[in-house]
């Protein structure tokens, strides 16, 4: 065993030890001990509350600089070694021991993707030197954001083409079906029932398109530095701007983005999250307009949301039927109004509770 593996493996002994220590210390806590929000226990796919965990992100985190080291070793930087790579791939999911490792550090360090940088050296020590090599923080942080939100776009666009798909059919099933139609919500002209819910999927049509436009339009940030003047890069390439553009050709192969955005600073440009909020958020009202109809014509029991044979509509009045399903588009408004507010007072420079608002 070589020196520095021995040391590597002392260190990982003296942090599994250190995390022996601390679990001892603290109590064992039940889930409904700490706060949790309603958003991810019941507004939420599974599929999202996934892509967007903690674990999901942090390995994506790995997964980049494993790309990066890649794209570095393709392109002459012999500091990146065979074994380094073997080491990084073994190790892209970060598991609940490189979390606790991680925690440590950044009580230590106080910064989280240095923290991060040291757990994934400890399980891949011969990579230990060359992880993050040449980048800045945003070259994780802000790639995984987009990563993250065209991910999220693809499960938003497949679960929304199956909801027009169905009230395409629902449509159709009804399209002979009389109703009242309402100007003012007073008594108009007659419609059909089949009418009415084309209304409505030609509205979700639109905002499949503009979804659609936008997840189409994203790109990548890649290797851009510390200002997105490649400087670090330019230095580890010896100021061969070639090498600098097709490390960033590299990486948007790796990770399936058509380009970089021609130019950032230390983040992506923020008007990329003010889009893709808009977009989303032209849905959210697409879906508040429609359950409110929902609601409305329910309550002249012209049309109501099935209902399960157990299902109770109200603690006090047995008889109640209650509409459950339009809060979540409520909740999308909210988050949009935090996105307009961060765009606009985003000054020369990025700002830490920008982040915070990212996370909602």
């Amino acid at each position: 065993m070589t020196d520095q593996a021995q040391d590597a493996q002392t260190q990982i002994q003296e942090l599994q030890k250190k995390i022996m220590q601390l679990q001892a210390q603290e109590p064992q806590k039940s889930p409904y001990d700490t706060y949790q929000t309603s958003l991810t226990s019941r507004y939420c796919s599974n599929e999202m509350t996934s892509l967007f965990s903690q674990r999901s992100r942090h390995s994506t985190w790995r997964k980049l600089w494993l790309g990066l080291a890649e794209a570095e070793a393709s392109l002459g930087i012999d500091v990146v070694t065979a074994e380094a790579l073997d080491q990084m791939r073994a190790h892209l999911t970060v598991s609940d021991e490189d979390f606790a490792t991680a925690s440590i550090e950044e009580k230590r360090r106080r910064h989280d993707v240095m923290a991060h940088v040291h757990a994934f050296g400890v399980v891949a020590p011969a990579a230990a030197g060359i992880i993050h090599l040449g980048s800045t923080s945003c070259f994780v942080t802000d790639n995984t954001e987009l990563i993250l939100m065209r991910d999220a776009l693809d499960i938003l666009l497949n679960k929304l083409a199956k909801v027009i798909s169905n009230l395409a059919a629902f449509a159709n099933q009804w399209k002979s079906e009389p109703t009242l139609a309402y100007t003012h919500f007073q008594s108009a002209q007659p419609i059909t029932v089949g009418r009415r819910a084309a209304q409505w999927a030609q509205d979700l049509m639109m905002d499949l398109e503009a979804i659609e436009a936008v997840r189409s339009g994203l790109r990548f940030r890649g290797a851009q530095g510390t200002t997105g003047t490649q400087a670090s890069f330019l230095e580890i390439f010896q100021g061969d701007h070639t090498k600098c553009d097709r490390l960033n050709e590299l990486l948007c192969e790796k990770f399936g983005f058509p380009a970089c955005y021609d130019i950032s600073t230390q983040t992506y440009t923020r008007k990329v999250d003010l889009i893709v909020a808009n977009a989303v958020a032209g849905l959210a009202a697409s879906a508040h307009k429609i359950c409110s109809d929902i609601r409305l014509l329910a309550s002249n029991k012209e049309i109501e949301e099935p209902k399960e044979a157990s299902q109770i509509g109200s603690s006090g009045k047995s008889h109640r039927t209650l509409i459950i399903f339009r809060a979540s588009s409520v909740i999308i408004h909210a988050i949009q109004e935090e996105s307009d507010e961060e765009r606009a007072n985003l000054l020369i420079v990025s700002r830490f509770d920008g982040k915070a608002n990212q996370l909602c």
